[in-house]
């Protein structure tokens, strides 16, 4: 919603010199969100004056029509003497008022207006349209040329009210009452402690049984209906500037004078309003459900078929609008060339928002009337709207009201609710005291009785006021959200993290140390994905917990691995230009139990109980906490210090052995064939759990046909790893390790294998063998050739060896080398090479 200071000024007294900013500031200490305040005319100086053209010569010889014009501007260009301007536009005639800007001036965007010889002639000034002047088209898409009464010479700035100042507020569903000049006013006026001069409390004649014919046959969609008349209307009548700009400032365009007018009083009172031409109108004015396949063509233009659902307006021929959204064509108000409407029926009516709002998205027609109604309209606002368009009428186009006044009303009470007067004060924690409570909700609109308990009367425009904890936001905002205490809450001595946070913060400090970027992603997944993944019909992964209200149909369900999250994450930055990638994320999978059962409602008015959250948390699905990278692009980069090196499968398993060492686990690492993982690359990482090898996770390269699916790099790579099981796997606290002042010593060994014993399974024996004294062991080489012999591998290790309280000898050394190349050959039928 848009709002002119200058428009708001006339119904709070602002105190002098109080600008956009300051109002702007007040509005949002008051829980409104003002985006931006527009200064409106801060790079426009004149002169800028009121000419009327004289004469008009035809230029001839050029590409386009050019005419040389001579223009009355009175004394403003301190001669008196017409002023010779050179003009490309044709909407405008000998005598006709405009606007010119004469040398000197500087028009929106910088644009110095200076005398200058062009087409053959001396142009002294501008003659101006709406968008040279950062007014907007105003449809002719040509120069302003305005109504005859405006004297010439006169300052055109302020006749086009061309400075101002427009608060531009988002406004939240909530606060559907601040789409009105009206109800911001109201929050202006509360902010400033000043009255409100409420443009709704008009003089409005009592209905009779003389107005335009009205049958409501749907009370609940419509409860409120008023028809009022007016004939005479002048069908030349254009709208006047100040109206016309208040309309653009407001960001509307003008389309003509009874058009302008609704939407006039539609921003001023928040009450949306339609216009009949009352001779295209065929017997009473009703309002019914739609019959299923009635067909309307709409203002735009559009033949839409309805829906039993829709809420209508009719006439004897069948429908005429959909009611709160859209009119009708076959009654819209005719325009000049149609002879223009001179009797017009204007409709002011109050519909139901669920309503309004279903039938919006239906006919996916978002319209300033839906908009409104869907957020909450004053009921009570109707008679006044309708009797400020007809004032409103009668003065610019010279109409005559009839004495028949239509209403409609269906029976109703207004809403009240029982509030103890300290409530606010329980809420926010401060104390505000009756006094402060009532003023408070007397500001807002509400009627107020009681003592210690409130019989509080909600006003018709706050249809959002519904329980005590509403009336205490309120009183709250009002008084200033600023001034809530802020008190950190004091937790018992010793309860900081627990192991498990711990070990997830200790996680996410170790992959980013080794130059993993966290890329956090969103829960969801869709069965797309899962088939992108390649999993098989019976994997557990496929098992999902559906969501009752999705965010995306595409992905309807709480996910079960991390993976497809990073490989979004991986596609969007690698078609972005970056192709070097690391990425981890750490966050819960769900998988569910099979034993979930209704979730309890838990009471917001006291802490919840033991069992009750127990009994919360048996209605939940499985939520194990994972980690999670995928890898692309060049881990090392190439530089004067050498070449670089693509990320591998085994950049994959070491971010698993990473995150393993924060839980103080070895990991256990042997081949596996699992989706999405190229059969032939793919690692099982097993942890002991409870004295028993467990799998907790899968690293390698991923599956040509996954990176296909999933617009991946080529030979992209990932790790998954279950947290909680590596939480299970550690052995207790972890403890620094030990530095020893004694020196190493340091063995190799290379052992010739089958081709099919996991190397995992030759280092498992050597540590075996070596004994405690055996402080690391690493593979350093693989090879295979034909001098080993078909099917042969050969590995080599470098072993570490050192004693806690001596130096080691090089006999013990050796000794315990040949005593872990005996444990080699006789679990893996080993040959040490070269023997």
């Amino acid at each position: 919603m848009r709002a002119p200071l200058s428009w708001l000024r006339e119904y709070v007294d602002l105190p002098a010199g109080t600008t956009g900013r300051d109002v702007q500031a007040k509005l949002i200490a008051a829980g409104l969100e003002v985006e931006r305040v527009e200064q409106l005319g801060n790079d426009l100086t004149g002169p800028l004056a009121v000419g009327q053209v004289l004469t008009i010569e035809e230029l001839e010889g050029f590409r386009k029509p050019i005419r040389f014009c001579t223009v009355d501007v009175g004394q403003a260009n301190g001669t008196g003497e017409p002023q010779e301007i050179v003009c490309g536009a044709r909407n405008f005639a000998v005598g006709d008022k405009v606007v010119v800007a004469l040398p000197g001036a500087v028009l929106p965007g910088d644009f110095a207006i200076a005398e200058r010889k062009t087409y053959g002639k001396v142009s002294r000034g501008m003659i101006c349209s709406g968008d040279e002047l950062g007014m907007g088209d105003d449809g002719s898409h040509g120069i302003i040329v305005l109504t005859p009464e405006h004297e010439v010479g006169t300052d055109a700035i302020e006749l086009l009210q061309l400075r101002d100042e427009v608060l531009d507020i988002a406004v939240t569903p909530d606060r559907g009452y601040c789409l009105s000049l009206r109800g911001i006013a109201r929050e202006v006026a509360t902010a400033y402690g000043l009255p409100l001069r409420d443009p709704a409390l008009l003089d409005v004649p009592a209905p009779n049984a003389h107005g335009y014919p009205v049958q409501v046959s749907d009370p609940v969609g419509c409860d409120r209906f008023t028809a009022r008349t007016v004939t005479g209307l002048d069908p030349e009548a254009r709208s006047p500037i100040w109206l016309q700009r208040r309309l653009q400032k407001a960001g509307m365009r003008t389309v003509s004078l009874a058009v302008d007018v609704t939407n006039y009083v539609m921003l001023e009172l928040g009450q949306p309003l339609h216009a009949y031409d009352r001779s295209r109108l065929d017997g009473p004015i009703g309002v019914r459900r739609a019959e299923r396949g009635e067909k309307l063509t709409t203002l735009d233009g559009t033949k839409r078929v309805l829906d039993a659902e829709d809420l209508v307006i009719t006439d004897n021929s069948g429908p005429i609008g959909l009611a709160g959204v859209m009119g009708g064509a076959n009654t819209e108000i005719a325009g000049l060339e149609e002879g223009g409407s001179t009797e017009v029926v204007i409709e002011a009516a109050h519909f139901d928002a669920v309503s309004i709002a279903r039938t919006a998205r239906r006919h996916k027609l978002s319209s300033e009337a839906s908009k409104r109604f869907e957020r909450g309209v004053d009921p009570a606002a109707t008679s006044a709207a309708a009797q400020r368009t007809v004032d409103l009428l009668v003065l610019l186009a010279g109409g005559t009201p009839e004495a028949g006044v239509t209403e409609f009303e269906a029976p109703g009470a207004p809403r009240t609710i029982a509030l103890s007067a300290d409530h606010p004060d329980r809420v926010a924690g401060v104390d505000y005291g009756r006094e402060t409570v009532v003023r408070r909700l007397q500001q807002v609109g509400c009627d107020v009785y009681g003592q210690d308990e409130l019989i509080v009367t909600v006003p018709s425009w706050r249809p959002d006021l519904t329980d005590p904890n509403d009336l205490a936001e309120e009183v709250i905002r009002l008084e200033g959200y600023e001034n809530l205490p802020a008190t950190l809450p004091q937790p018992p001595a010793g309860r900081g993290l627990t192991e498990r946070q711990r070990l997830h913060r200790r996680v996410g400090r170790a992959l980013a140390g080794a130059g993993y970027v966290e890329a956090p992603n969103y829960p969801f997944i869709g069965d797309w994905a899962l088939d992108h993944l390649g999993l098989e019909a019976d994997d557990p992964r496929r098992l999902t917990v559906r969501l009752l209200n999705p965010l995306s149909e595409a992905e309807p369900a709480l996910r079960t691995t991390l993976l497809p999250g990073l490989f979004a994450a991986l596609r969007r930055n690698d078609s972005r230009g970056e192709h070097d990638l690391a990425l981890f994320e750490t966050g819960l999978v769900f998988h569910p139990t099979g034993d979930e059962r209704p979730a309890l409602r838990l009471p917001v008015d006291r802490r919840p109980t033991g069992e009750e959250i127990a009994e919360l948390d048996a209605a939940l699905p499985a939520q194990p906490r994972r980690a999670a990278v995928v890898l692309a692009g060049a881990r090392e980069h190439a530089g004067w210090w050498g070449q670089g090196r693509p990320s591998t499968w085994a950049d994959a398993v070491e971010a698993g052995r990473i995150v393993a060492g924060q839980a103080g686990v070895e990991l256990i690492v042997r081949q596996d064939q699992q989706a999405p993982f190229h059969p032939g690359r793919c690692a099982a990482l097993l942890a002991v759990v409870d004295g028993q090898e467990m799998l907790v996770g899968n690293a390698g390269e991923l599956h040509p046909r996954v990176i296909k699916a999933f617009g991946l790099p080529e030979r992209s790579c990932a790790m998954e790893i279950d947290l909680d099981r590596l939480e299970r796997a550690a052995t207790g606290v972890l403890t620094a390790p030990r530095i020893s002042a004694f020196p190493v010593a340091t063995q190799d060994v290379a052992l010739v294998v089958d081709a099919s014993v996991p190397a995992a399974e030759v280092e498992a024996a050597l540590r075996t063998g070596a004994g405690e004294l055996l402080e690391s062991l690493r593979l350093f080489d693989v090879f295979t050739g034909e001098q080993l012999g078909e099917g042969k591998k050969s590995l080599a290790y470098a072993l570490r060896f050192r004693a806690a309280d001596r130096t080691l000898t090089a006999e013990e050394a050796s000794a315990a080398r040949e005593a872990a190349v005996r444990s080699a050959v006789e679990r893996t039928g080993a040959v040490l090479r070269g023997a």
